[in-house]
């Protein structure tokens, strides 16, 4: 598959890069960078050194291409779409929150519950990160009808989650050895959230008070959820052994999850756990992989009816 990239210079742009040119059925055909036309690839994403020889161009050809990925910031996909035509045929995805709500014939890119549909979709828009990570801690409950009560969410994340562009909050002698809170019960993701598990419980009516917070760390996002459930522990294990049994990423674990397994993975790490009335779910994922680029490859083998697995057998970044 020949493979377009606009929006070439930021992290997720560099992660999708790294995983691409070891991808073995694709083969990328430009990488587009306003900023960057005509520098090296190498000169923006560094860790790619030796790997690749590819320039970022300042032109595109829609048409030359089987698979478009825009990687770009909030609201420039839909720009993108002003000014430019999409060629019949071409499979876009879509790593901004412009089509997260399924305008546009887009399909929402969470394949533990929309795998059916990405399969057959020519246009998908990739989850958020934390919306990620929560949606994974909750589904199963959701696809049982069992979320009646508030769900309480702290979720970390790491600096890499910010974008590559330098702010207060994520320069290194602020974000080292600290810890923030930010758009607490108001992060943008509620809203995909919410959507999902309507989908799957449609008389879902409680509250997600989500607390956000900014991790020490470049990457990744752990998140601690808990509710009220008459499950039992046992009940609790099982619904989640079943529902991610045919998902080859979501790896429900009977131990602690801690956020090395899945650094440097595609992997979600989800534990269920029974603590008096309340059930905990614990997740954890990679923000810039299964949190972006991993999904956005994982979605694209499901609609080339490729491996799932394809291009991203990664090992954890355990040491």
């Amino acid at each position: 598959m020949k493979i377009g990239i606009i929006g070439g210079a930021g992290y997720t742009a560099g992660e999708l890069l790294r995983l691409l040119i070891n991808h073995p059925e694709a083969e990328i055909a430009f990488v587009h960078s306003e900023s960057n036309a005509g520098n090296r690839i190498t000169d923006v994403h560094g860790g790619l050194a030796g790997e690749t020889d590819l320039r970022f161009s300042a032109d595109f050809d829609l048409g030359a291409i089987d698979v478009l990925y825009l990687c770009s910031g909030h609201g420039q996909s839909t720009a993108f779409w002003e000014r430019n035509e999409m060629p019949s045929g071409l499979k876009v995805i879509d790593l901004a929150q412009d089509f997260r709500d399924e305008s546009c014939g887009y399909v929402y890119g969470l394949p533990e519950v929309n795998r059916a549909r990405i399969s057959v979709a020519d246009k998908v828009a990739n989850p958020g990160c934390f919306a990620t990570a929560i949606q994974l801690a909750l589904l199963p409950l959701a696809a049982v009808g069992k979320l009646t009560n508030d769900v309480h969410v702290t979720a970390i994340t790491g600096s890499t989650g910010a974008g590559v562009k330098p702010g207060a909050t994520t320069h290194f002698s602020w974000r080292t050895d600290n810890l923030s809170v930010y758009k607490p019960f108001g992060h943008q993701h509620l809203i995909e959230i919410n959507r999902t598990l309507h989908l799957l419980q449609p008389d879902f009516s409680a509250n997600i008070n989500f607390v956000p917070m900014r991790g020490d760390f470049a990457r990744g996002i752990f998140a601690s959820v808990y509710t009220d459930c008459d499950l039992s522990d046992e009940e609790a294990r099982k619904l989640y052994d079943d529902y991610y049994a045919d998902a080859p990423f979501t790896v429900v674990s009977d131990k602690a999850v801690d956020l090395k397994q899945v650094v440097n993975t595609n992997k979600a790490m989800v534990r269920p756990e029974k603590h008096g009335s309340k059930l905990l779910i614990v997740s954890a994922i990679d923000n810039l992989l299964k949190g972006a680029s991993g999904q956005a490859v994982q979605n694209m083998n499901i609609m080339s009816g490729l491996d799932e697995r394809c291009g991203l057998r990664l090992k954890p970044s355990a040491f």
